[in-house]
């Protein structure tokens, strides 16, 4: 739902889009540590912005029912569990680095998470992207990004079958059966019945279609101000990815790929553009935003560098996460942050796997497009 973004994501999925047909995973496997484990655990501040992502996702944990599962895994317990430590949270001063170290190591146990035998996975990362628009079309802004239609049906099929969690699809109702949306192509040509739905029109079209991979953005509008949108729907076409197009066209490589050489590849070849993004048969749709961030998939808003989304078919929203990582930039120290599992995507698949948001700006799409980082990390699940 998000957001996800980035190399791996312009490489294979994107955290705005759903989850492709399930594929064969390796093993979850959590070990329970000790928190001596966790690399650099204690050693900075960084809980206090982690327990103000904590506690966004409490405003969601606080509504369930206490007496159901947490998650399929047993140590996650009950969510009245996790109220208990929800409510613990509300006494801890919020600015109070030690405190909130100490809330964290009373309340939670870690635990080593592994794809079968193999600890390390891959991290990549995802920002808000950053547009130029306006609320009426003309001569410069002309490329309209869509409200969700009123007749989309997004259906999530693991509410039918526990064997299909993750998996989604979309389509539209005729004669009582769902049928598949249009494509990618065919709405941006203007061939489908809700041309009337725009929420904002944008200057550029590669701008357009990479916001749809971030899953959010914001418009700095023609007409002063700015227009926050996030994620509203998808069409339900499987998101496939143009870095992997461009490379086997021999146009890029596995070892040059990144979103800035297919920003400038689009810039280089505005004949082919259009047919590029077009193999991509995913659409997404927005609306706009009235907070200071984009919501990820737990539905609450996200909190930069601490925001982590996850293969949700495999881990709960909510749970906290330590992240020993390669740092996305060469030169700085290794990532090792708490982080909260409130978002997942169609490229975050597998037991190590994760995306990281990094927020909206020049520095956060510096940070995230060049992340293809290797790392492990730790879930924290109630004592």
């Amino acid at each position: 739902m998000r957001i996800p973004y980035i190399i791996l994501l312009l490489f294979l999925a994107a955290c705005a889009t759903k989850p492709p047909p399930a594929e064969e995973k390796p093993a979850r496997v959590l070990k329970e540590v000790g928190f001596n484990a966790l690399p650099a655990w204690g050693d900075s501040s960084v809980y206090i912005r982690a327990a103000d992502a904590f506690g966004k996702s409490c405003t969601r944990i606080m509504k369930n029912d206490p007496a159901k599962n947490f998650s399929e895994i047993p140590e996650a317990k009950t969510y009245g569990d996790w109220q208990r430590i929800c409510s613990g949270l509300a006494g801890v001063p919020k600015d109070d680095a030690k405190a909130l170290r100490q809330f964290f190591e009373s309340n939670f146990k870690p635990y080593a998470v592994s794809a079968g035998k193999e600890p390390e996975g891959l991290f990549t990362g995802y920002y808000e992207a950053s547009l130029r628009g306006s609320l009426t079309r003309d001569a410069v802004n002309n490329i309209p990004l869509y409200t969700r239609p009123d007749d989309l049906v997004m259906v999530d099929l693991g509410q039918f079958r526990d064997e299909l969690k993750g998996q989604r699809i979309a389509g539209r109702v005729v004669e009582g059966n769902l049928k598949p949306y249009e494509d990618r192509a065919k709405i941006v040509a203007g061939q489908w019945p809700h041309n009337d739905k725009v929420l904002v029109w944008v200057d550029d079209a590669v701008d357009a279609f990479f916001v749809q991979i971030q899953g959010s953005g914001v418009v700095q509008l023609k007409e002063g101000g700015v227009m926050r949108i996030g994620y509203a729907g998808q069409n339900g076409h499987i998101y496939t990815a143009i870095g992997k197009e461009l490379i086997a066209r021999g146009e890029l490589t596995k070892e040059n790929v990144s979103m800035q050489a297919i920003r400038d590849w689009l810039s280089a070849h505005p004949q082919l553009a259009d047919e590029i993004m077009n193999t991509n048969r995913s659409y997404v749709f927005f609306k706009t935003l009235e907070k200071d961030g984009p919501d990820g998939g737990e539905g609450v808003t996200l909190t930069p560098a601490h925001s982590l989304a996850v293969d949700h078919s495999l881990f709960p929203y909510g749970a906290p996460v330590w992240v020993d990582i390669d740092y996305p930039v060469n030169g700085q120290s290794r990532l090792r942050n708490l982080m909260i599992m409130q978002d997942t995507g169609g490229a975050i698949r597998g037991p190590v796997r994760g995306d990281v948001f990094w927020g909206y700006g020049e520095q956060a799409e510096q940070l995230a497009g060049p992340m293809k980082a290797k790392g492990h990390y730790w879930i924290l699940l109630p004592k």
